[in-house]
Protein backbone atom coordinates (compact mmCIF):
# COMPACT_ATOMS: atom_id res chain seq x y z
CA UNK A 1 0.00 0.00 0.00
CA UNK A 2 0.82 3.28 -0.97
CA UNK A 3 1.40 5.72 1.86
CA UNK A 4 -0.51 9.25 1.76
CA UNK A 5 1.36 12.21 0.35
CA UNK A 6 1.41 15.03 3.17
CA UNK A 7 -0.95 18.29 1.43
CA UNK A 8 1.22 20.27 -0.23
CA UNK A 9 1.65 23.85 1.40
CA UNK A 10 -0.43 26.52 -0.36
CA UNK A 11 2.55 29.04 -1.35
CA UNK A 12 2.46 32.62 -0.63
CA UNK A 13 1.26 35.04 -3.55
CA UNK A 14 3.30 37.57 -4.75
CA UNK A 15 1.13 40.29 -4.62
CA UNK A 16 1.12 39.46 -0.58
CA UNK A 17 4.28 39.05 -0.54
CA UNK A 18 5.20 42.39 -2.22
CA UNK A 19 2.71 44.12 0.33
CA UNK A 20 5.33 42.95 2.73
CA UNK A 21 7.93 44.37 1.52
CA UNK A 22 6.82 47.22 0.71
CA UNK A 23 5.10 47.79 4.17
CA UNK A 24 8.89 46.99 5.06
CA UNK A 25 10.64 49.59 3.38
CA UNK A 26 7.93 52.20 3.78
CA UNK A 27 8.48 51.36 7.89
CA UNK A 28 12.31 51.99 7.36
CA UNK A 29 11.88 55.20 4.84
CA UNK A 30 9.30 56.51 7.70
CA UNK A 31 11.32 55.49 10.67
CA UNK A 32 14.55 57.25 8.74
CA UNK A 33 12.38 60.62 7.77
CA UNK A 34 11.84 60.47 11.66
CA UNK A 35 15.12 60.14 12.80
CA UNK A 36 16.76 62.47 11.00
CA UNK A 37 14.55 65.04 12.43
CA UNK A 38 14.06 64.13 15.66
CA UNK A 39 17.81 62.14 16.87
CA UNK A 40 20.08 65.33 16.47
CA UNK A 41 18.56 67.42 19.08
CA UNK A 42 17.34 64.55 21.43
CA UNK A 43 21.21 63.38 21.39
CA UNK A 44 22.48 66.49 21.81
CA UNK A 45 20.19 67.67 24.73
CA UNK A 46 21.06 63.94 26.29
CA UNK A 47 24.85 64.94 25.32
CA UNK A 48 24.66 68.27 27.01
CA UNK A 49 22.59 67.10 30.24
CA UNK A 50 25.84 65.03 30.86
CA UNK A 51 28.44 67.67 29.87
CA UNK A 52 26.48 70.07 31.90
CA UNK A 53 28.27 73.43 29.94
CA UNK A 54 31.43 72.14 30.85
CA UNK A 55 34.63 72.30 28.57
CA UNK A 56 36.36 69.71 31.06
CA UNK A 57 33.02 67.28 31.19
CA UNK A 58 32.50 67.72 27.20
CA UNK A 59 35.92 66.54 26.53
CA UNK A 60 36.19 63.52 28.64
CA UNK A 61 32.29 62.63 27.71
CA UNK A 62 33.53 62.55 23.82
CA UNK A 63 36.84 60.47 25.06
CA UNK A 64 34.50 58.36 26.50
CA UNK A 65 31.94 57.84 23.87
CA UNK A 66 34.85 57.88 20.88
CA UNK A 67 36.39 55.54 22.60
CA UNK A 68 34.41 52.68 23.87
CA UNK A 69 31.86 52.73 21.19
CA UNK A 70 34.11 52.27 18.61
CA UNK A 71 36.17 49.49 20.73
CA UNK A 72 32.86 47.70 21.57
CA UNK A 73 31.52 47.15 17.54
CA UNK A 74 34.76 46.20 16.54
CA UNK A 75 35.58 43.70 19.04
CA UNK A 76 32.22 42.06 18.43
CA UNK A 77 33.08 42.12 14.39
CA UNK A 78 36.37 40.46 15.23
CA UNK A 79 35.13 37.52 17.54
CA UNK A 80 32.79 36.68 14.73
CA UNK A 81 34.95 36.23 12.15
CA UNK A 82 37.19 33.95 14.13
CA UNK A 83 34.83 30.93 12.73
CA UNK A 84 32.06 30.38 9.98
CA UNK A 85 28.59 31.48 11.16
CA UNK A 86 25.18 31.67 9.25
CA UNK A 87 23.79 34.45 7.34
CA UNK A 88 21.22 34.65 10.14
CA UNK A 89 23.61 34.83 12.72
CA UNK A 90 25.81 37.49 11.23
CA UNK A 91 22.30 39.23 10.63
CA UNK A 92 22.31 39.75 14.22
CA UNK A 93 26.05 40.38 14.58
CA UNK A 94 26.09 43.52 12.27
CA UNK A 95 22.83 44.39 14.28
CA UNK A 96 24.49 44.76 17.10
CA UNK A 97 27.52 46.32 16.14
CA UNK A 98 25.60 49.31 14.96
CA UNK A 99 23.54 49.31 18.09
CA UNK A 100 26.68 49.50 19.92
CA UNK A 101 28.01 52.07 17.25
CA UNK A 102 24.84 54.34 17.62
CA UNK A 103 26.38 56.79 20.01
CA UNK A 104 29.23 57.30 17.67
CA UNK A 105 27.06 57.07 14.37
CA UNK A 106 24.10 59.60 16.31
CA UNK A 107 27.30 62.43 16.48
CA UNK A 108 28.49 61.82 13.27
CA UNK A 109 25.20 62.71 11.76
CA UNK A 110 25.33 66.18 14.02
CA UNK A 111 28.92 67.17 12.48
CA UNK A 112 28.00 65.65 8.69
CA UNK A 113 24.17 66.41 8.48
CA UNK A 114 22.76 69.63 6.71
CA UNK A 115 19.27 69.83 7.62
CA UNK A 116 17.95 72.30 10.50
CA UNK A 117 17.74 69.64 12.65
CA UNK A 118 21.39 68.95 12.69
CA UNK A 119 22.29 72.41 13.14
CA UNK A 120 20.35 73.00 15.96
CA UNK A 121 22.04 69.93 17.53
CA UNK A 122 25.31 71.77 16.26
CA UNK A 123 24.15 74.48 17.89
CA UNK A 124 23.24 72.71 21.23
CA UNK A 125 26.37 70.73 21.56
CA UNK A 126 28.39 74.29 21.17
CA UNK A 127 26.51 75.52 23.90
CA UNK A 128 25.99 72.80 26.41
CA UNK A 129 29.00 70.09 25.72
CA UNK A 130 31.88 72.19 24.45
CA UNK A 131 35.06 69.77 22.89
CA UNK A 132 32.50 66.93 22.70
CA UNK A 133 32.67 66.47 18.94
CA UNK A 134 36.35 67.03 18.54
CA UNK A 135 36.96 64.47 21.60
CA UNK A 136 34.46 62.08 19.98
CA UNK A 137 36.97 62.00 17.16
CA UNK A 138 40.11 61.73 19.21
CA UNK A 139 38.39 58.51 21.05
CA UNK A 140 37.56 57.18 18.00
CA UNK A 141 41.02 57.62 16.57
CA UNK A 142 42.68 56.55 19.80
CA UNK A 143 40.39 53.37 19.86
CA UNK A 144 41.66 52.92 16.23
CA UNK A 145 45.35 53.22 17.21
CA UNK A 146 45.04 50.73 20.34
CA UNK A 147 43.31 48.17 18.40
CA UNK A 148 45.80 48.28 15.91
CA UNK A 149 48.46 48.03 18.40
CA UNK A 150 46.87 44.99 19.92
CA UNK A 151 46.76 43.41 16.60
CA UNK A 152 50.10 43.82 15.85
CA UNK A 153 51.05 42.73 19.22
CA UNK A 154 48.67 39.30 18.44
CA UNK A 155 50.29 38.94 14.92
CA UNK A 156 53.84 39.34 16.13
CA UNK A 157 53.35 36.85 19.11
CA UNK A 158 51.84 34.51 16.52
CA UNK A 159 54.79 35.34 14.26
CA UNK A 160 57.28 34.32 17.12
CA UNK A 161 55.48 31.28 18.11
CA UNK A 162 55.77 29.93 14.41
CA UNK A 163 59.25 31.01 13.99
CA UNK A 164 59.94 29.32 17.37
CA UNK A 165 58.32 26.25 16.57
CA UNK A 166 60.48 26.21 13.29
CA UNK A 167 63.85 26.68 15.14
CA UNK A 168 62.85 23.71 17.20
CA UNK A 169 61.92 21.48 14.13
CA UNK A 170 65.00 22.30 12.35
CA UNK A 171 67.29 22.15 16.09
CA UNK A 172 65.57 17.93 16.14
CA UNK A 173 65.98 17.34 12.66
CA UNK A 174 70.17 18.36 13.20
CA UNK A 175 69.69 16.50 16.02
CA UNK A 176 68.53 13.14 14.25
CA UNK A 177 71.19 13.80 11.61
CA UNK A 178 73.95 14.00 14.08
CA UNK A 179 72.42 10.74 15.83
CA UNK A 180 72.34 8.49 12.62
CA UNK A 181 75.24 9.96 11.53
CA UNK A 182 77.24 8.76 14.52
CA UNK A 183 75.45 5.38 14.18
CA UNK A 184 76.65 5.01 10.89
CA UNK A 185 80.41 5.80 11.57
CA UNK A 186 80.18 3.40 14.56
CA UNK A 187 79.30 0.42 11.99
CA UNK A 188 81.86 1.62 9.43
CA UNK A 189 84.71 1.12 11.99
CA UNK A 190 83.80 -1.76 13.50
CA UNK A 191 84.85 -4.17 10.75
CA UNK A 192 88.50 -2.41 10.78
CA UNK A 193 88.83 -2.80 14.48
CA UNK A 194 87.84 -6.90 13.95
CA UNK A 195 90.71 -7.05 10.77
CA UNK A 196 93.30 -5.68 13.45
CA UNK A 197 92.47 -7.97 16.65
CA UNK A 198 92.46 -10.87 13.47
CA UNK A 199 95.84 -9.93 12.31
CA UNK A 200 97.35 -9.72 16.04
CA UNK A 201 95.93 -13.55 16.72
CA UNK A 202 97.57 -14.50 13.60
CA UNK A 203 101.42 -13.35 14.62
CA UNK A 204 101.06 -14.96 17.62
Amino acid sequence: MTEPQAPAKPKTPWSRRLLVWGGVVLALLLGGFIGVAFIPRWWAHRVGDQANESFAGGIMLGLFYGFVFTVLPIALIVWAIRKRRSVKAWLFIVFGALLLALPNLFTLGIVLGRNSAAHAGDRTLDVEAPGFRGASLGGTLLALVAIGFVVYLLSSRRRARAAEGRARAELQAREEQAAQAGVLGQSADAPVGDQHAGDADGDQ
